[in-house]
């Protein structure tokens, strides 16, 4: 694959062709432990009370190429959710790649992907009430939650989504706890997004992340948003040299269309809610010198 596709001049090379979804595969959105030897997130969330979706791993999302060249994704079976995965794994990266997602729309980029489940980084895309934009969470990784702020939306008098706004932490359905943004090396104020961010319009969103448990940094149309050190304590569950062990210093990338859940049901994914990518492109970091 990365023979095929030209490098340019910052090492950059493209993972998408713009026209089909070659060197990568869809997945389903199937839970697996809530952490590396930890219970099965189906059991914590039935022993909670909750109803997990039946049979998730026959409905993936669905996910083409448009006539625009970007990649999208979306519920094919409404309320279920999926990944596209790539097929190439990765070690020290830095990733750049245009986004524009719906409202609402939770979605996300995945690195250090298991290729055979659904354990490894996630930076959040959460466009929606609540959303951690830039942030992160582990995904089998005793869940942590790692975020700068949350979003909300503006409405207008007819009740529209027309802007971003800052989530009022009062009426929140997933506050901004000291500790969530405490995990966090680096952590932007809010203001410092919404100055950027470019409604119902492309977005830049550019990750790096160094290190056998790495550190990860994320930017927004140039602006910094957050970054986490992985090999520190990031939730009282969260063992490092476990999830290390786990993950291994590469993974899959995968792109998230996320499921509807309890908590935040239709506000997690709208309905016929997608997102869109364009653009992705990845340089290989030598961080050994």
């Amino acid at each position: 694959m990365s023979g095929a596709r030209p490098v340019d001049d910052d090492g950059f090379r493209p993972l998408f062709d713009g026209s089909t979804l070659a060197g990568w595969h869809a997945a389903p959105r199937v839970a697996g432990r809530i952490r590396p030897g930890g219970p099965l997130v189906g059991d914590v969330l039935a022993a909670a009370g909750h109803t997990p979706l039946p049979e998730p791993e026959k409905h993936p999302a669905r996910w083409f190429v448009d006539d625009d060249g970007s990649v999208v994704g979306e519920q094919a079976t409404p309320g279920y959710g999926g990944y596209l995965v790539s097929d190439e794994s990765f070690g020290d990266i830095e990733l750049v790649v245009d986004v524009r997602p719906d409202w609402p729309a939770d979605t996300g980029v995945m690195l250090r992907r298991r290729p055979d489940s659904w354990e490894g980084f996630q930076v959040l895309l959460d466009h929606r009430p609540s959303g951690g934009i830039g942030g992160f969470f582990g995904n089998g990784l005793a869940s942590f939650s790692a975020v700068p702020f949350a979003v909300d939306a503006v409405l207008d008098d007819a009740g529209r989504p027309v802007g971003l706004r800052a989530d009022d932490p009062a009426t929140s359905t997933e506050p901004v706890t000291p500790a969530k943004r405490e995990r966090l090396t680096y952590a932007a104020d809010v203001d410092e997004l919404l100055e950027v961010w470019r409604w119902d319009d492309w977005n830049e969103l550019r990750i790096r992340c160094v290190g056998a448990l790495p550190t990860i940094t994320t930017w927004v149309d140039g602006v910094k948003i957050a970054e986490v050190d992985t090999s520190t304590r990031l939730a009282e569950d969260y063992v490092p040299d476990d999830v290390l062990g786990l993950l291994g210093p590469r993974g899959r990338l995968a792109l998230e269309v996320h499921d509807n859940d309890p908590l935040f049901g239709a506000s997690r994914w709208g309905p016929g809610a997608r997102c869109r990518w364009r653009d992705l492109r990845v340089r290989e970091l030598d961080t050994t010198g």
